[in-house]
């Protein structure tokens, strides 16, 4: 299928389209193009220059490198004969390039963007001016009146006197169309920036899938790491050398977790006393410092100390005697002792100096230094000076904490520490073991320690502990190597001292280490016989049983030779059964025989010197063979000793073993205690790995036959024990395989690489050896989760293939003679025929399908399908099959013999392929692991074998081409079947799959590989339309071709200069068949240019992967799910070629455009569901849903439609549009977020910046009408989607949420300022609106840097600098995207010039360029902006002049609001465009009353809606206008530069106001008056009228007055009614302002002049877009919208009796069922509670005020305003403008005497009226409603007395009632109306009474009715009537008016109303007593019974009083005319 142009065919065929496109695009994965074949025969050489390097991969693309390992010592740490190997690392040079190495981030991106340009940007201008001119403007003067309109002598000064801008050169010079297009197109691509995408965010990197870091390289294992230096140590006296050593424990693991560091701080007098003993002194053991390492911090570990002096005559205690109770400071007391000492101490150094005695020891808890002193913030995580790790750092930090467990201690970050040891414990001989140490340990935590109470032993250790360094100098390894840096040997040493860690720690050894700790526990000679009390233990390595074979292998302690030959433990004076501590540690060689040893001898030291008494006697003999059946022995042990020396051969055998003639110490019972321990890389100490090791020794040596512990292997069962021994190798400990991982790896592969031949026949361990790996990596994997990368990479793993493995290289040595060579070598275990049955892939296939039976019934097995892609190669592959399992390997062996030799890669393939169950099961989850292999081996072998010259398809054999395809199908359906059960297998599964085809496409035969992707697509197909959740299958097909994609040649993949060609079989495209016929083409459609810009048969074929890609972007923009996932890498690949520097030339970009050209097409056809930018309230979409109602009545927004109609767009009936969009009913599309939109959107630019201009050309110039509609749909939202937002709202950002209210302004705004146009309004009303998800409104563009990944570093510490680099970025990234959608509109219009059907594309482009105009725009780009509009006017003026005004009108707005920008260059073209507008409109029709009339309208709309608007910049304008008229020598003799003249002078008046209005831009109320006078102005000029109604209802709005904008739209609707009633009589139209007298009695004022006067026909009269019948139809729809805004909904009904009479003759149903919905609504929410206005009089009095001074009006407030709200607002405002001392409120009511005044001050009297209504009038208004609106009359009251005072008693209490009348009803446009009559009415005291009776007896009702009842507020009512003590209560009041009759006749009926009142009132308490009764509980009865009482008193005091009727009112009345009627006229 072909679906590039289907966009507008008939709805039908899109239906049916709808349902089948998901169909269509996914199954049917075009069959790529033959790439070997196409890059054959299409050799580099045609193409020269920059395009040769995308024809085909670079030919150093592969790359061997031998990597130097990297050694950290000087020395290379390897034994003697072996030599430092280099790793073989194979990389691909350009993989740099590709993100899967080097992934996009911001960082980066924010380098790259350091040089920009800034662009000016008036937005940023214009706030710097605006805060001077605010505040000069409010010193300002008040009055209306300073400059009487009309001055024109003072305009015209002004404007002369101003200075022009710069005049543009060539702006008068007439030029030919084409080189002025010429000109600007050249113009417009200076400057510009190369590419675009390093201007956007960069791609989210929780997206990139692809990436995948290069793993870390293998390194020994270091943990948390503190240097602890020995300073000094001091004993009160000094008398002998003592020496100490260092140790970590853990108390917690009972463990030791660092070897002993031994240090020498002796002074050099003490040090010459054993001088003789060792008389060469290596400077290795002279460090006095050492660095610690600990993996697994814990609160338990401590530094123990020890110190030891040499051997002595007395135990410990006593020797320790003297250091306790003598000090050097007594030393006269004790000096002959001190001597004494002295000299017995040199005797003992010169006797006994090689042996040592325990002393003292000490211990500092690590925990107290770490945490006393206080973590150092040395690397606090967000401080910027430490650089964040990279991805894999931060993950392997994760792993290392996960570890811990305590993550308090932390040894890395503390403050460094010197600590004085001063107390030590002396050592107790029977304490010495570890057992005890732990227990003192465990027992110095405690406050109450024992060893506190111990005396201890007084010195002064000083030693310093801190972090180690980085990489500290003059460091030795464990093995006393140089560490480097090690600049000067003969500086003293830091040792590092070797970790035993506390718990296993997964590392693979990478340094050669062979090292043996031998610790003596105990030895027990109490049955021995004779003199054995003082036992030393010498303990030699042996390498044979001669003395003289001692080896020299035991690492010296301090102050010594750096090895010696043995190694005394220290001695325990006498003691038969002494305890050791000591720890000697050795070097052992390699290559250990079942020779080597340990031998322990044993001594008596006589201590005393006698004579004949040798130093040493031996007493016992024991020892340790190391080697045993090829183990190492380690561990405990508990060995015999013998008396004797033991006999020759004995080292062969254990001491176990009870050789005859031999004496033993206690019959042969294990008296001495030792254990070994190795810290080895050679030996693994676990007994299957030494077993496998073992036999593949064997093998290799071929040494038969041999001796495994009770088994003898010989060549016959070798092979049988080595597999078992493989199987068994799960046994193994994980932690010793992993530290062999390197090793246990290689030998695996070799015994693959080279099957051992066993008695001349091969034996293939093939399978077992892949089964073992499979098993160990799942091992692994499984139990080092915490160690991964995002992709479930083992690190150790990983960085296993990338360094340390290679092909094995050497040869196997041949086996011994005896095997003949003259057979031929056999397969004797698995032969290629046996394992391999032909069918093997069917009855592969079956088998799963029995367990899966969706397997079976897919439409192409895997075996169909491998054949299927195999099919095509076999004829071409005739190499040997047989080659690749024997070769006869000519380059590195003698040609003379064969040997068994086969490929790594074949074999794993082959293994995996035949693999099942387990195995298989474990291959798949680490499936990684093997395709690495499997990679690493084939790029390896190509090197080797020198192959990489050769053709593709002829490096690798058929076989493994056919594994391969067979393994990738298989693989490809697990992922289909298992894809909702094992989720984390299949992602795991599926990246693996497509990371290996990525790698293939660098080694294999591409065209194959993409028949590999093509067969995992139908794998994935097949199953899509079963799946019950298609949306993961999806997402795992986008990611594998994610991956895929990242190639570092994806380009050159795609084969981008592939010419297209259509498909044999042409089969006609849809949009050839069935799209009506280009618009603009008569030829025909150009096939080839089409098949380029959509996703047809050929362009899928010849750019595969960009053409899957595409098709899965357009598929998942068609679903609900995943957008973000297909955008994103779509975005990652176009940012990877801009970032890429091989793809820097333009050509080269045009080419690699064209992969993406088909995305253009894919964008139009998203624009419905893309994020609708142009409009600025959050909820938008542009939705293709045409039956969502297009307003919604409650979000008080305007209408969408509305706001259509406003812009003059024709409505659907009207003939003016012959194209309309279908909106698409199948397709329900889902919206895209804003941040998705716009990501897709700055592709879709990218792809216009950088495609060939000629190609665009030619699509463009095919596409129809409708098409080319919806393009400058699509710029004209880009436009709107990457505006400017300006430094501020950059710096608001995170906290601002957008107001509605702003929202709304804007959008009326846009109506009224019509910058929306008929079609933009025509395509939205189609859409809707709908709520969008997923960040709901919140997401709103990317101006939302926390959902984008731009702020990495929130406490920035110079935000200013980086809001300021963000604004230059999102400058340059607004002017690039406004220059591409420029570029384009030049495209399009250079194609239409030729085709007849311009007009309907043209008014679009010029409508785009207008809404570029309208936004915040670079000056940069308004400059090329303005050139294209000129040249656009100069090519088709008739568009402007001819046809419809609205673009005119448009445009002269956007010209004049430039003619005022603070940017000069700017201005300068603005009016440069703008003069020569009028001068083409003049060229046509000698005159220009169009563009005449629209400006000054655009002026006027400008003056009144724009706060930001500078007219002194204007003025300048005007000027060069001017300048430009007196200029321009051809039209000088004509009436042009005089018509020019004047119209610049009428613009000048305009600004005056303007002037004005600015000065009161604080004052509401006077600013509205002032726009009123102006708009009245115009009431000969119905055009601005309108303009300044409209700017009028946009100031209301913006304040929230949206009854007084209603009654603006309104007032403009009678205007537009009255002036088409006399353009035609229409009877379904209003006749007239008569019509809207419903709504307002105030409209009548909008009568038009009379047509004498004015006539509607004239040019340029009543030429606006609203004096139409949709014009009309918007302002109504508006009005009520803004009644509806406003809860006046009794109103809207009024507008709409005038609206459907329009619809209804229009037959527009929809609209009328909108209406009467919203009808509906109106109606049930009239119910709701609602508030209108609150009225204040207001009176200005004093000559300030300028023509205010005694003028009232009636103010209309907010609902709900306070007296005090107002006053203090008014007294503000006005204190501000005259100064704090001058305004003054009056207080009271009272009329003012203006003599009274000061006349400089302002006074203002504010009172709080009330609507008022006569009695008649309220038989009308009945509702709330009525009673609030159309309110003219109003009233408030003013108690007084006649004396002058307010109040009085009540017989002398009077009330003035004043009535106000108001020249227009309440609401009216403004909020403000003058008093025009006043009248007042004055009340006598018992009116007065009677009205207090009245309103307190309406109180009582309606407590007692209120539903539902208040029972507390009828009592507080009721208290207040019956009270007979309430002061001036109703007693009172009926006392002083009833007690007597009035002597006045005329109070006869006020008495008599007065007592009916009364009356009343007791009724009414009867029943408020009623209902509170039963209202109360039990715990009011007696507050009732009160009330009760109270109104019992009441009534019977009144009674007499109400009950005496004045007889002269009750005159007898004649029967018959006894009616209702007369009695009321009595009453009254």
């Amino acid at each position: 299928k072909q679906w590039g142009s289907f966009h507008f065919l008939d709805p039908q065929v899109l239906n049916s389209f709808a349902l089948t496109f998901s169909v269509s695009l996914g199954s049917e994965v075009t069959d790529p193009v033959d790439y070997e074949e196409y890059v054959s025969s299409h050799p580099p050489g045609a193409e020269p220059g920059p395009l040769r390097q995308l024809l085909e991969f670079p030919s150093d693309d592969l790359e061997l490198l031998l990597q130097e390992r990297e050694c950290t010592t000087i020395e290379p740490p390897v034994p003697e004969e072996e030599k430092w190997k280099p790793a073989a690392l194979c990389s691909l040079r350009y993989q740099r390039y590709s993100t899967t190495q080097t992934p996009h981030n911001s960082e980066r991106q924010r380098e790259k963007q350091k040089g920009l340009v800034k662009q000016t940007f008036e937005l940023d201008e214009a706030g710097i001016d605006r805060q001077d001119e605010q505040d000069d403007s409010k010193r300002h003067s008040v009055s209306l009146d300073d400059t009487p309109r009309g001055s024109w002598a003072s305009s015209i000064f002004d404007l002369k006197n101003s200075t022009p801008d710069a005049l543009l050169p060539s702006v008068l010079e007439r030029t030919a169309a084409e080189d002025m297009d010429r000109r600007n197109a050249e113009n417009r691509q200076q400057c510009r920036h190369a590419d675009l995408l390093g201007l956007y965010p960069v791609p989210d990197e929780d997206e990139a899938v692809e990436r995948c870091a290069i793993p870390e390289v293998p390194k020994e294992h270091s943990g948390q790491r503190i240097m602890v230096k020995c300073l000094a140590l001091k004993f009160e006296i000094e008398i002998e050398p003592i020496f100490g050593s260092l140790a970590l424990y853990d108390v917690r693991e009972k463990k030791k977790i660092s070897e002993d560091f031994h240090f020498d701080l002796n002074s050099d007098q003490m040090k010459s006393l054993l001088r003789p003993h060792s008389p060469h002194v290596a400077i290795s053991t002279l460090a006095r410092s050492t660095i610690f390492s600990i993996t697994y911090p814990s609160p338990d570990i401590f530094l123990v100390i020890k110190l030891e002096k040499v051997l002595q005559q007395g135990d410990i205690g006593e020797c320790c005697e003297p250091y306790m109770v003598m000090k050097e400071s007594d030393s006269t007391k004790h000096k002959e002792k001190l001597e004494k000492l002295r000299a017995q101490a040199e005797q003992m150094c010169t006797r006994l100096g090689r042996y040592r005695m325990p002393f003292a020891w000490t211990a500092i808890h690590l925990l107290n230094i770490v945490s006393s002193v206080g973590g150092l913030d040395r690397s606090d995580s967000d401080s910027d000076t430490e650089r964040k790790g990279t991805w894999n750092e931060r993950k392997k930090k994760g792993f290392e904490r996960m570890s811990v467990g305590e993550d308090m201690c932390n040894f890395t970050n503390f403050r460094p520490a010197t600590l004085t040891v001063t107390n030590f414990f002396k050592q107790e001989g029977d304490r010495l073991s570890d057992e005890d140490l732990y227990k003192f340990l465990a027992d110095m935590r405690r406050p109450s320690s024992v060893l506190r109470r111990l005396r201890p032993v007084t010195a002064q250790l000083k030693i310093d502990i801190s972090p180690a360094p980085e990489a500290p100098h003059y460091c030795l390894s464990p093995e006393l190597l140089h560490v480097k840096p090690y600049p000067d040997p003969r500086v003293r040493p830091t040792k590092e001292v070797l970790e035993f860690p506390a718990r296993y720690v997964y590392t693979p050894h990478t340094t050669y280490r062979n090292l043996l700790y031998v610790y003596p526990q105990s030895v027990n000679f109490s049955s021995r016989q004779g003199s054995v009390r003082n036992i030393a233990v010498k303990v030699q390595f042996m390498a044979g049983e001669d003395p003289s074979q001692a080896m020299p292998v035991i690492f010296g302690k301090s102050s010594c030779a750096e090895f010696y030959e043995e190694a005394y433990t220290p001695v325990i004076y006498h003691n038969k059964s002494p305890e050791f501590y000591e720890e000697v540690k050795m070097k052992i060689p390699a290559n250990l025989t079942d020779n080597h040893h340990l031998l322990f001898t044993f001594y008596h030291i006589s201590c005393q010197p006698k004579q004949n008494t040798p130093l040493e006697t031996p007493v016992g003999y024991t020892w340790i063979p190391l080697m045993q059946h090829g183990r190492l022995r380690t561990g405990s042990f508990s060995l015999p000793v013998s008396v004797e020396k033991p006999p020759p051969s004995y080292s062969v055998l254990t001491p176990d073993v009870q050789l005859p003639g031999m004496k033993w110490v206690d019959n042969h019972k294990g008296v001495f205690n030792v254990e070994v321990k190795a810290a080895s890389s050679v030996h693994t100490q676990d007994p299957h790995l030494d077993k496998f090791f073992t036999l593949a020794y064997v093998l290799e040596e071929y040494s038969f036959p041999f001796r495994l512990k009770d088994v003898i292997i010989t060549e016959a069962n070798v092979e049988a024990e080595l597999k078992a021994s493989m199987a068994a190798l799960k046994g193994a400990l994980l932690d010793t395989c992993v530290r062999f991982l390197h090793q246990l790896m290689s030998k695996l592969i070799l015994l693959i690489v080279h099957p051992p031949v066993i008695a001349g026949q091969i034996v293939n361990l093939g399978r077992a050896a892949f089964e073992a790996m499979a098993l160990l990596v799942n091992q692994i994997h499984k139990n080092l989760e915490g160690n991964q990368d995002h992709h479930g990479r083992n690190n150790l793993l990983s960085s296993y293939i990338h360094y340390c493995f290679h092909l094995p290289t050497t040869e196997p040595l041949p086996p011994p003679a005896a095997a003949s060579y003259d057979l031929p070598i056999q397969y004797a275990t698995l032969s290629r025929a046996t394992a391999r049955p032909s069918s093997l892939l069917l009855s592969r296939s079956k088998s799963l399908s029995n367990s899966n039976p969706d397997l079976a019934s897919t439409p192409a097995t895997p075996d169909e399908e491998v054949q299927r892609i195999i099919g095509s190669k076999a004829s071409e592959r005739a190499s040997n099959r047989m080659s690749a399992f024997i070769e006869t390997a000519s380059i590195l062996c003698p040609p003379s013999r064969q040997i068994a030799k086969k490929l790594l890669h074949e074999e794993l393939a082959l293994q995996w392929v035949v693999s099942t169950s387990t195995v298989r099961e474990a291959s798949l989850q680490q499936a990684w692991f093997f395709f690495q292999l499997m990679v690493k081996s084939m790029s390896h072998h190509l090197f080797l074998s020198s192959r990489l010259d050769l053709p593709r398809r002829q490096r690798f054999p058929d076989r493994f081409v056919d594994d391969i395809a067979a393994l990738v199908c298989a693989i490809s359906a697990d992922i289909a079947s298992r894809y909702h059960k094992d989720v984390e297998l299949v992602e795991r599964l599926n990246s693996s799959l497509a990371f290996f085809l990525n790698d293939l496409l660098s080694l294999m035969d591409r065209g194959f590989v993409f028949n590999l992707i093509r067969s995992y697509y139908k794998q994935i197909n097949n199953k899509l339309h079963t799946a019950q959740n298609p949306s993961s299958l999806t997402a795992l097909r986008m990611d594998f071709i994610r991956i895929v994609c990242s190639h570092e040649h994806y380009v050159t993949l795609n084969l981008p200069c592939a010419t297209l060609s259509p498909p044999a079989s042409p089969s006609p495209s849809t949009s050839s068949t069935t799209s009506q016929s280009s618009a603009f083409s008569c030829h025909v459609q150009d096939q080839g240019v089409v098949s380029m810009f959509e996703l047809s048969v050929p362009f899928r074929q010849q750019h595969f992967l960009s053409g899957l890609l595409l098709a899965e972007l357009s598929l998942i923009l068609d679903m609900f799910f995943l957008h973000k996932k297909a955008i994103s890498a779509l975005h990652s690949l176009l940012c990877s070629h801009d970032a890429d520097p091989r793809y820097t030339d333009p050509q080269v970009r045009s080419h690699i455009a064209q992969l993406y050209l088909p995305l253009i097409p894919i964008v139009m056809e998203t624009l419905p569901q893309l994020h609708d930018f142009t409009d600025t309230s959050p909820q938008r979409v542009r939705h293709a849903s045409a039956l969502v109602d297009d307003s919604d009545p409650d979000n008080g927004t305007i209408s969408q439609s509305v706001a259509m109609a406003i812009a003059g767009s024709p409505l659907p009936h009207s003939k003016a549009h012959p194209f309309t969009l279908p909106s698409v009913a199948g397709r329900q599309c889902s919206a895209l977020s804003a941040e998705c939109s716009r990501t897709l959107l700055v592709c879709f630019l990218w792809v216009w910046k950088n495609a060939d201009a000629g190609l665009l050309e030619r699509w463009v110039s095919d596409l129809s009408v409708p098409q080319i509609n919806r393009l400058l749909d699509l710029l004209h939202l880009c436009l709107s989607c990457f505006e400017y937002k300006g430094k501020k709202a950059l710096q608001r950002i995170n906290s601002l949420t957008f107001k509605k209210s702003q929202d709304m302004k804007a959008r009326l705004e846009e109506a009224i300022l019509g910058t929306i146009g008929a079609r933009q309004e025509m395509v939205r009303r189609c859409r809707g609106t709908t709520d969008r998800s997923p960040y709901g409104g919140q997401e709103n563009v990317r101006w939302r840097k926390n959902v984008t990944h731009w702020r990495q570093n929130a406490d920035r510490v110079d935000k200013c600098a980086e809001v300021e680099q963000e604004a230059v970025v999102d400058g340059n990234l607004a002017t690039e995207a406004a220059l591409i959608a420029l570029d384009t509109l030049e495209i399009i219009v250079k194609t239409v010039v030729m085709s007849e059907l311009k007009e309907s594309v043209l008014g679009g482009v010029l409508r785009v360029l207008l809404h570029s105009m309208a936004g915040n725009q670079s000056a940069l780009f308004l400059q090329h902006c303005f050139s294209t509009q000129r040249a656009l006017v100069y090519k088709f003026p008739e568009m402007l002049f001819e046809e419809d005004t609205e673009l005119c009108a448009d445009l002269c707005l956007r010209l004049l609001r430039h003619c005022s920008s603070s940017v000069s260059s700017v201005r300068s073209h603005a009016s440069a465009s703008l003069y020569l507008l009028m001068r083409q409109n003049f060229e046509i029709g000698n005159n220009f009353a169009r563009v005449k009339m629209q400006v000054t309208m655009s002026l006027s709309s400008l003056v009144g809606t724009s706060t930001k608007f500078n007219e002194e910049h204007l003025r300048r304008s005007l000027k060069t206008i001017l300048t430009y008229a007196e200029d321009d020598l051809e039209l000088r003799d004509s009436p042009f530069p005089e018509q020019v003249q004047d119209l610049v002078f009428n613009l000048h008046m305009i600004l005056t106001d303007t002037v004005k209005m600015k000065e009161h831009q604080q004052d509401p109320e006077m600013l509205i008056d002032l726009m009123y006078r102006i708009a009245k102005g115009y009431q000969n000029s119905p055009d601005l009228r309108l303009t300044w109604l409209q700017n009028m209802a946009g100031k209301h709005s913006e304040r929230g007055n949206h009854a007084e904008a209603a009654h603006c739209l309104v007032h403009s609707a009678a205007l537009v009614a009255e002036y088409l009633n006399m353009l035609e009589d229409c009877r379904y139209l209003p006749i007239g302002c008569v019509s809207f007298q419903s709504i307002s009695s105030n409209v009548l004022e909008e009568s038009a002049v009379s047509d004498d006067i004015l006539s509607p026909e004239e040019e340029g009269i009543c030429s606006g877009k609203y004096f139409s019948e949709s014009g009309l139809v918007g302002l109504l729809e508006q009005a009520a919208a803004s009644f509806n805004m406003a809860a006046m909904y009794e109103a809207i009904n009024e507008v709409y009796k005038i609206l459907c009479p329009i619809h209804e003759a229009n037959r527009d149903f929809k609209k009328l069922a909108s209406v009467h919905g919203k009808l509906q609504d109106a109606f049930n929410k009239v119910y709701n509670q609602r508030m209108f206005g609150t009225y204040f009089r207001v009176g200005f009095y004093g000559c300030r005020f300028g023509d205010l001074d005694e003028q009232e009006f009636v103010y209309k407030e907010p609902s709900i305003t306070k007296l005090a709200e107002i006053s203090h607002r008014l007294e503000e405002f006005y204190s501000e403008r005259f100064g704090d001392e001058v305004v003054v409120i009056i207080k009271d009511s009272n009329p003012v005497d203006k003599n009274k005044l000061d006349p400089n001050k302002a006074y203002l009297q504010i009172t709080y009226v009330e609507p008022f209504f006569d009695t008649y009038e309220l038989k009308e208004r009945i509702t709330y409603f009525d009673k609030n609106y159309n309110l003219r009359t109003f009233m408030y009251c003013t108690p007084f007395t006649l004396d002058g005072r307010a109040h009085g008693d009540l017989h002398e209490q009077y009330k003035r009632k004043t009535i106000l009348t108001t020249s227009h009803a309440f609401p009216y446009i403004k909020t403000r109306i003058n008093v025009i009559h006043k009248e007042e009415i004055i009340l006598m005291p018992m009116e007065v009474a009677i009205e207090d009776m009245q309103k307190k007896t309406q109180e009582l009702a309606f407590a007692t009715h209120q539903d539902p009842a208040d029972s507390k507020m009828l009592q507080m009512v009721l208290q207040g009537c019956v009270g007979t003590t309430v002061n001036q209560g109703p007693l009172e009041v009926a006392q002083v008016f009833l007690s007597e009759i009035p002597e006045d006749p005329k109070l006869f009926r006020h008495h008599n109303k007065l007592r009916l009142c009364f009356k009343d009132l007791t009724k009414r308490c009867e029943d408020a007593l009623r209902k509170n009764k039963s209202l109360i509980g039990p715990d009011q009865k007696e507050y009732h019974r009160e009330l009760e009482r109270n109104y019992t008193k009441l009534r019977e005091a009144l009674f007499p009083l109400i009950n005496r009727k004045i007889p002269q009112l009750y005159r007898q009345l004649p029967l018959n005319s006894l009616s209702r009627s007369s009695f009321r006229r009595v009453e009254c």
